[in-house]
């Protein structure tokens, strides 16, 4: 069965997931602007979701994460719960 790891921020407007992800792309660790910003639960983690399968995320967040390429930094992506910055880290 297909599987990948990924971690994300979660925020609650487009422009700051944008600026979020111009901190990372200009070298802040995504870890720590997971664990400064995120209002997800993961962001303790670093923005860590673990290991999951196909089916088990929100729609548009499940597409990011198996079809997009591993160690990416993608967003915003908006789903139901706000906007996210996802990066996939492992898939198999």
């Amino acid at each position: 069965m297909a599987w990948a790891t990924a971690r994300h921020i979660l925020v609650n407007t487009e422009d700051e997931c944008n600026a979020l992800k111009s901190e990372i792309e200009n070298g802040a660790s995504f870890a720590e602007v997971a664990a400064d910003h995120s209002q997800c639960p993961s962001g303790r983690k670093g923005g860590d979701l673990g290991k999951f399968s196909p089916g088990q995320m929100v729609k548009e967040f499940d597409s990011a994460v198996f079809n997009g390429d591993v160690g990416v930094l993608y967003g915003p992506i908006k789903t139901q719960f706000g906007y996210h910055l996802l990066e996939v880290t492992a898939r198999g």
